[in-house]
C-alpha cells in the first residue's frame, strides 16, 4: 500500500471492515518489521508516511481506519523532518476531538517530545531522576548548573537516539561553550542542564511496555559516549573488536557497532514503576530508560519513550518476537 497523496486518501468515512488500522510513521525503514508481520498475517493496513500526509480541520470525519497507531519520533528533527513533529501534535488532537481511536496519541506524543515534562511526571511519581534544570537561553547554563554534580550533560529537551546530548565535566568547559554559542536546543530552543550519572557495570536498562503492562527488559552495554539509545540498532550479544563509532542516526540497517545487548528481567518494583509512568503520560507501547549509579546503587529514571522499535535480533536476546505481540495487540485494539 502506498502512502497517500492527496486528501481524499486520509479523510474518508470509516470502513471498518476494509482498513480496521492505520499506520502513521516517519523513518523509512524502522517499521519494515511491523508491515512484514501485518502482511504475513494478512491484516489489511494503511500506511501514513509523515512526509505525503495532510488533513483538513474542517472535516469532521476520520481516517479509513477504526484505529490509528502514531510512530512518530522526535528525532525526524535530525533527518530534514522538523516541521512534521508540530504538525502531528496537531494532528493527532484532530483526530482525538473527533473521536479517532489513536494509539500513543497526542497526550503522549506530547510527553515523547518533551524530556523537561517526562521529568515532572517523574518527580510527580516520586520517582528518582537526575537532579536537572530546564532553560531556554544557553547563555543561561553555567548559572542553572550551579549546586548540580559534574559532570554534567547538556541536552535538547525534543531529543532522539541521543543526538545533541553533550557532557561537561567542568564548570569552566559549560561556561566556554555558553560563551562560544556552541550549545544547540534543537527544536524547540529548550534545554536541559543535568547531572551525569556514572552507569554501574558501563549499562543502562531499557523496559518496554506494550498495552499499559510489561513487556521485556533489556541491558544495553554502553562505551562512554552514548546517552539515549535505539535498541533496534543494537543487535550485537558480544562486544566487536575494534574501535567504537556511534553515530546519532538509529537506522534499523546499520546497528551500533560496539554496543552489546542482553535480555534482562527487572525487579518487580522496576516494572510497577515504568507501567506507572507510561499510564502516566498516556504511553500505551513504549520504553523507559534508566540507570543504576555506580556511586550509590540507586535506580534513576531518564529517558521516557513512545516510539519502540523494539530490540533487534529479538528472539535470540529475549526469546520471542516482539511484534508478535505487537500486532496481536493492534488486533485486539482494532475490531
Amino acid at each position: 500500500m502506498n502512502a497517500p497523496t492527496s486528501i481524499a486518501d486520509v479523510e474518508r468515512p470509516l470502513n471498518l471492515g476494509s482498513l480496521p488500522l492505520a499506520i502513521y510513521y516517519e523513518h523509512p525503514r524502522w517499521f519494515e518489521p511491523l508491515f512484514a508481520e501485518l502482511d504475513r498475517r494478512g491484516v489489511p493496513h494503511l500506511k501514513l508516511h509523515s512526509d505525503e500526509h495532510f488533513y483538513d480541520p474542517s472535516l469532521p470525519v476520520a481516517p479509513q481506519a477504526s484505529l490509528v497507531f502514531n510512530r512518530m519520533s522526535p528525532s525526524a528533527y535530525h533527518r530534514g523532518r522538523g516541521q512534521a513533529i508540530l504538525y502531528t501534535l496537531a494532528w493527532l488532537g484532530h483526530l482525538e476531538r473527533q473521536g479517532q481511536r489513536v494509539i500513543n496519541g497526542e497526550r503522549a506524543f506530547r510527553h515523547e517530545i518533551s524530556k523537561a515534562l517526562q521529568l515532572s511526571v517523574l518527580s510527580t511519581l516520586g520517582l528518582p531522576a537526575p537532579r536537572t534544570r530546564v532553560i531556554h537561553r544557553p547563555a543561561d547554563a553555567p548559572l542553572a548548573a550551579e549546586g548540580l554534580r559534574f559532570p554534567i550533560v547538556v541536552k535538547p529537551n525534543v531529543g532522539g537516539s541521543g543526538v545533541g546530548v553533550v557532557r561537561f565535566d567542568t564548570p569552566e568547559q559549560l561556561r566556554a561553550a555558553a560563551l562560544e554559542g556552541r550549545l544547540d536546543f534543537g527544536l524547540d530552543h529548550v534545554g536541559l542542564v543535568q547531572e551525569f550519572i556514572p552507569a554501574r557495570d558501563g549499562r543502562i536498562v531499557r523496559v518496554e511496555v506494550l498495552g499499559g503492562r510489561y513487556l521485556y527488559g533489556i541491558h544495553v552495554y554502553l562505551n562512554g559516549a552514548t546517552f539515549d539509545l535505539c535498541p533496534a540498532d543494537i543487535c550485537q550479544t558480544k562486544p566487536a573488536p575494534g574501535p567504537v563509532v556511534v553515530g546519532s542516526a538509529c537506522p534499523v540497517e546499520a546497528p551500533k557497532t560496539g554496543l552489546r545487548v542482553e535480555g534482562y528481567e527487572p525487579p518487580a518494583e522496576i516494572r510497577s514503576a515504568v507501567e506507572k509512568i507510561l499510564y502516566n503520560t498516556g504511553i500505551q507501547i513504549g520504553g523507559v530508560e534508566y540507570v543504576i549509579d555506580d556511586r550509590d546503587g540507586k535506580p534513576y529514571f531518564y529517558d521516557v519513550n513512545a516510539l519502540s522499535n523494539f530490540v533487534a535480533n529479538a528472539p535470540n536476546v529475549i526469546g520471542f518476537d516482539p511484534f508478535v505481540n505487537l500486532v496481536d495487540y493492534l488486533i485486539r485494539e482494532s475490531v
